[in-house]
């Protein structure tokens, strides 16, 4: 997985030395809400480890689950992510829909300063360098933090559906400039 930078973040992969601020994070009801069919929040350690580890196993040259790093201040601030998005399905686990999927979380220290839009219009530049031709987004309907992130990053609200993680979820499309019109679908 590649690092990528933007004029205020570094986007990189995750570490052993950041588990604690992925316990932190990811511990948090305002944070976990919106993440899941069933939320939950993290409760120990050993849950962040497992996730750090499952995040940095894949080595596809375009995928990725990233740290999100302030590159002055070296500060965490969240994550980012562009990977296969699951299709609904009786079928456990549920079976690959064919698009890719944009998202990101955050720390609640880190809201309200741009970093997800900023972040996020990073890696729909890397989807879009890297040859994708769809991407997708997609966030609960009380989404509406990510719903205005998706909205920033130049991505068309297309109204509800259900064809992934097997709930409804508000999508979201973005175009690669020179597709000729192909549709680039982002997951939040």
């Amino acid at each position: 997985m590649q690092t990528l930078e933007s004029d205020r973040l570094l986007i990189r992969p995750w570490s052993a030395e950041d588990v604690d601020f992925v316990l932190d994070m990811y511990s948090r009801w305002d944070v976990q809400r919106f993440i899941g069919r069933t939320p939950k929040v993290m409760s120990n350690r050993s849950e962040a480890e497992a996730a750090v580890a499952r995040w940095n196993t894949g080595d596809h040259p375009t995928y990725g689950i990233w740290a999100i790093e302030h590159r002055e201040s070296g500060d965490l601030l969240g994550t980012l992510m562009l990977k296969p998005i699951p299709a609904s399905s009786d079928e456990d686990p549920l079976p690959p829909s064919g698009d890719i999927e944009i998202g990101w979380h955050l720390h609640p220290d880190a809201w309200g300063h741009g970093y997800a839009a900023e972040g996020g219009t990073r890696i729909l530049q890397h989807a879009f360098d890297s040859g994708l031709a769809r991407v997708v987004a997609v966030t609960l309907e009380a989404n509406t933090a990510s719903q205005a992130v998706a909205r920033r990053i130049g991505m068309t609200h297309e109204g509800p559906t259900n064809r992934y993680y097997n709930m409804t979820c508000e999508l979201f499309t973005a175009t690669h400039p020179g597709s000729g019109g192909d549709r680039i679908a982002a997951s939040l």
